[in-house]
């Protein structure tokens, strides 16, 4: 939707759903900035993992057939 239809139809409102409208756009970029907030960060789970098998890295039996 072009912005200018959009400016247009809030525009028609009464000014009470107009505030509405304010009050809801708000809310959405809010949301928007708290979600790009909360990305992880690298490095943010270290430590967390009490055991991991010395061979973790070792390559798979099921796949010896494509190394």
């Amino acid at each position: 939707m072009e912005t200018s239809v959009l400016y247009r139809k809030i525009l028609q409102l009464p000014l009470p759903m107009q505030q509405e409208v304010s009050d809801y756009v708000e809310t959405l970029l809010r949301k928007g900035y708290e979600r790009s907030s909360r990305r992880p960060r690298a490095g943010c789970m270290k430590g967390t993992f009490a055991y991991m098998s010395e061979d973790f890295n070792a390559p798979l039996d099921d796949f010896k057939d494509y190394v």
